[in-house]
């Protein structure tokens, strides 16, 4: 018997929201996540330090300005085990103070057999 213990990472596409739409409110960024999410890449290339959440209601990491943040959900697990962001997740933004340029992107990444 053969056990596949690999996989392919894949992206999904890359959201990103204009700091004129990042308001001191959540707002979603993108769309709902399409897989389950191994590897979140979210780079602030805002001048203002960003708030991110989960369930768009409280407050769960930040990302300071001109920075990034690498989630490594489960990078390193098999086909059957590990942690995931659950598909259907979304991921909400909100500005700490005010804003003037740039923008944030959220690149996420799955496994595919």
């Amino acid at each position: 018997m053969t056990v596949k213990t690999s996989l392919r990472l894949r992206a999904e596409t890359c959201r990103t929201l204009d700091y004129t739409s990042i308001s001191t409110s959540y707002t979603a960024l993108g769309a709902p996540y399409g897989h389950a999410i191994r590897v979140a890449f979210i780079q602030n290339q805002t001048n203002a330090h960003l708030m991110f959440s989960f369930d768009g209601v409280n407050d769960h990491f930040i990302v300071p300005d001109e920075s990034f943040i690498l989630q490594d959900i489960c990078l390193n697990q098999s086909i059957n085990d590990g942690l995931y962001s659950a598909v259907g997740s979304q991921l909400y933004v909100k500005r700490l103070g005010p804003i003037g340029s740039g923008a944030v992107y959220a690149t996420l990444f799955w496994g595919a057999p």
